[in-house]
């Protein structure tokens, strides 16, 4: 479904483009912005101080606990806090995709075509655009150069020895992650230039996928009637524009590497630092009818003439031989690569370049253990693999498209389906690899079992799927520094699981093994201003650490709440655990996880069970609407509950566990009668069973359950936990209230609203909108029939976020209806691959009913006939 105004904000983004021009084999689908736009809407991030009176008066102990721990952390232990609620990251409207493959490290290019994000260092994020890295154009005829441009819209304070100040009304910027384009109109030379950024991120690739680096194709056309000489130059400094870039001792050297039939040369970059050194790497193809050339240092401070004037000359730079010695402390180096062809008149040719990094070993901030990337795994841990990735990226990148390609094009040409859901689709994956992402080698010595082994109900010590695909990692946001936030990595685990299951498999073994460990020691918990174990057993825990300690080694780095209170961890595990079985079909990780799942379970029973079969105290404010205070059962955690115990229930059925269906069973029939008594108004699920004044708001994620049920092919017949009119009515009163009464229908789903079509304004976070639930409940109401309204739902998001709040690769948690948004660049907006399985669940169911009837129908006419 496509709206008159979400056609108009497209238009928006490029209504500053003056060209004609749309480049060289530049898609149709994606996110396309003019780089002349400029945003009108200027939104700041959600601070202590944006906590209105209400609700600050109700967490004064928690203020003052968290500036107290706060104080301690920055002042004292000079370290960067998990959640800094005072220094929140400003919203920069600039940033485009992510460099690299997974878990290697990423290098975010901005819009505009600056480097301007950083995240080599393991989850620490450090955003600084280096002006100096740039890509420079010149065109040479009959020997002369006739034109010479920096390819940035910038005017830089330095560097004034460069052209630079491009007009942005000639080029336009395009994303469909991995990829991504950018047009140069070259005004008055009737050339234009496409700059295609390719990155090995590709679906059930577990080899190409974890490389650290990313290919530059420039397809150059020449629409002139005489011949073109042009050349391409790449500048990068060494470094990220990080006080250790003046720490002295890097070193800069060309290479050449010749193998297989194919050379490549270029220059590394050597950054020397006492923890995590890495090399960069910029590099080119060699071709007999290509001359690739470079300057192996300059320095990126004052004008920097010299290296302007030496490709101004002839269009190549003079290619020293010999390496630069290392700087001195304080000073900086850079290195440039030209590569240059000859373009015929009315003609097309292109030039190539790879960046690639190599960070093999890293350590996390508490450096008490070396871990090693995946990519190592094909390339070394030695520290000199940049030449061999960079000479292997450039060889396969075509294949690399390829296998992009045959992915995408079912979306991509699926007429039903509007261009802003395929833009969603696919670019939200950007966090898989930009959610300060790790993927390592399991150590020699590791145990994930957490020490119980499988004979006595827990895990092998090293699980197959971890042994032989890493292990997995990534920040609950850029912001919200913990590694696999586990209620948050429920929703995003959808793209996961379909595109990567190894690592989603991985991922759960990790989970499932600190799940029977526990941590006796006492820390205070900042809400309750109690002492309290930092893990308890047979509780899933919160995250798996901070990168800024010792992941893994430690778990639960979030000390705000006591994680054992939160209900729905266990529960998300039990529903991810069969949703992953039954798209991944491995029997030996559903037995694997069976008695985890057990444990879990048995753990909420024997604590929080009431005669009714329902769990007390569920609330979903406890763990995530700060301040929504909840009393007995709630929709959210209560609807979890129900939908655990089903999945249980089939569980056992499908391992010949006859007795245990049985309990789960009972347990299922009287819980699902009593959260009907309790909670279902004849509208909608109350929020809780409290009778308080809020507690019947219309919450947008009241049928998360369901969802998961629905995604996991149930929720119907004897796996059913909910009344199919129930669930379809409460989506009905989510989308007229939620959606269409919230800021006129065109910024997705408010979590909480009243009955009377207000928001509900009685915590922190219930008038947020949280795009990543938001995702989640369109796939529901997909899942439903209602794709009509489940698509209006998510359009108002992608739209918010993509095309008027400017938050483009940094898609948010959340943000309000005016003002503010909260932590950008965030794991849970991921779901929206949720709407990509109910689509292909619902086209495949209505191709099985189609089956159905034809074959019904042709039985009939056989009976007929006899």
């Amino acid at each position: 479904m496509t709206t008159d105004w979400g056609e108009k904000s497209t238009a928006d983004l490029m209504n500053k483009y003056v060209s004609k021009e749309m480049g060289y084999g530049v898609p149709r689908e994606g996110w396309r912005i003019c780089l002349a736009h400029e945003f009108k809407e200027k939104r700041k991030p959600f601070q202590a101080k944006d906590v209105s009176l209400a609700n600050a008066w109700g967490h004064i102990g928690l203020g003052i606990r968290y500036l107290k721990w706060w104080y301690k952390k920055t002042q004292v232990e000079k370290k960067a806090p998990f959640i800094d609620m005072f220094r929140a990251q400003p919203l920069r409207q600039i940033y485009g995709a992510p460099l690299g493959g997974i878990g290697g490290g990423t290098i975010t290019r901005g819009w505009r075509g600056e480097f301007c994000r950083w995240q080599l260092n393991p989850g620490m994020y450090h955003y600084k655009t280096v002006i100096a890295n740039q890509f420079t154009v010149c065109l040479r005829r009959g020997g002369q150069t006739v034109y010479q441009q920096v390819l940035s819209v910038e005017h830089p304070p330095t560097l004034q020895g460069w052209n630079w100040g491009y007009c942005g009304e000639y080029a336009f910027y395009h994303a469909l992650y991995p990829r991504a384009w950018t047009v140069y109109d070259l005004p008055g030379q009737n050339v234009t230039l496409t700059c295609r950024q390719i990155s090995p991120v590709i679906p059930h690739d577990y080899q190409d996928s974890s490389l650290p680096v990313a290919v530059f194709v420039w397809d150059i056309e020449n629409k002139n009637d005489y011949d073109l000489d042009v050349s391409i130059m790449f500048t990068m400094v060494n470094g990220s524009g990080h006080k250790d870039d003046k720490s002295g001792g890097h070193w800069n050297e060309p290479f050449h590497l010749e193998k297989e039939g194919e050379a490549v040369s270029g220059v590394l970059l050597h950054h020397c630092t006492t923890v995590n050194p890495y090399t960069l790497c910029i590099a080119a193809r060699e071709q007999p009818d290509r001359e690739v050339s470079h300057q192996t240092a300059f320095s990126p401070r004052g004008t920097c003439s010299g290296l302007w004037s030496d490709l101004l000359t002839d269009g190549r730079l003079d290619s020293p031989t010999g390496s630069s010695p290392p700087t001195t402390k304080g000073e900086k180096v850079a290195a440039a690569l030209a590569v240059s062809c000859s373009v015929l008149a009315q003609s097309c040719n292109n030039l190539e370049f790879s960046l690639a990094w190599d960070m093999p070993k890293i350590t996390f901030g508490a450096r008490e253990r070396e871990h090693i990337r995946r990519y190592t795994r094909y390339f070394g841990t030695k520290g000199d693999a940049s030449p061999s990735l960079s000479h292997y990226a450039l060889k396969h990148y075509r294949q690399w498209e390829n296998s992009i390609e045959e992915w995408q094009r079912p979306v991509l040409q699926d007429s039903s389906l509007p261009f802003w859901y395929k833009s969603a689709l696919f670019n939200e994956l950007y966090y898989v690899v930009d959610g300060g992402t790790v993927w390592t080698e399991l150590p020699e010595d590791a145990d994930v079992s957490g020490g119980v082994r499988s004979k006595d109900g827990g895990l092998p010590a090293q699980p197959t799927v971890i042994k032989e695909y890493g292990r997995f990692a990534y920040l609950e946001g850029q912001e919200y520094r913990m590694y696999n936030t586990y209620d948050v990595h429920f929703y995003a685990s959808f793209a996961l699981i379909m595109l990567w299951p190894k690592l989603a498999l991985s991922m759960q073994y990790d989970i499932a093994g600190s799940v029977v460990q526990h941590d006796h020691t006492e820390r205070l918990h900042l809400m309750s201003g109690q002492y309290s174990p930092v893990k308890t057993k047979n509780v899933v825990p919160h995250d798996i650490g901070d990168p800024d300690d010792e992941p893994w080694e430690r778990v639960n780095a979030y000390l705000i709440h006591d994680t054992a209170d939160w209900k729905d961890l266990n529960l998300k595990f039990v529903l991810q655990v069969y949703r992953d079985f039954h798209l991944t079909q491995d029997s030996q990780y559903l037995k694997d996880m069976w008695p985890i799942c057990k444990a879990v379970m048995e753990s909420e029973m024997k604590f929080d069970l009431d005669e009714d079969g329902l769990i007390e105290n569920s609330g979903y404010a406890d763990q995530t609407y700060d301040g929504w205070t909840v009393t007995g059962p709630s929709a959210y955690c209560g609807g979890l509950w129900l939908a655990s115990l089903c999945v249980m229930c089939k569980m056992a059925r499908l391992l010949d566990q006859e007795e245990t269906y049985q309990c789960y069973r009972d347990v299922l029939d009287r819980g699902s009668t009593a959260f009907d008594k309790l909670l279902w108004n004849g509208k909608y699920y109350n929020y809780d069973s409290s009778g308080r004044h809020f507690s019947n708001s219309v919450m947008s994620d009241q049928c998360a359950g369901h969802w998961f049920l629905r995604a996991s092919g149930l929720g119907e017949g004897e796996y059913q936990a909910f009344p199919k009119e129930k669930i379809q009515s409460a989506l009905k009163s989510v989308f007229d209230l939620n959606v269409m009464s919230f800021a006129e229908g065109q910024m997705g789903a408010v979590n909480g609203m009243r009955p009377e079509g207000v928001p509900d304004h009685s915590s922190v976070q219930s008038d947020e909108v949280w795009i990543g639930v938001v995702y989640g409940l369109a796939a529901t109401m997909i899942h439903e029939g209602m794709r009509e309204e489940g698509m209006r739902t998510a359009e108002g998001c992608y739209r918010s976020v993509w095309e008027k709040l400017g938050m483009a690769f940094q898609t948010p948690e959340a943000y309000c209806e005016k003002g503010i948004f909260r932590s950008l660049a965030y794991m849970r907006p991921l779901s929206v691959w949720a709407m990509q399985l109910a689509l292909n669940t619902s086209q495949k169911d209505k191709t099985t009913s189609v089956q159905t009837a034809e074959r019904q129908e042709a039985g009939r006419g056989f009976e007929k006939e006899s």
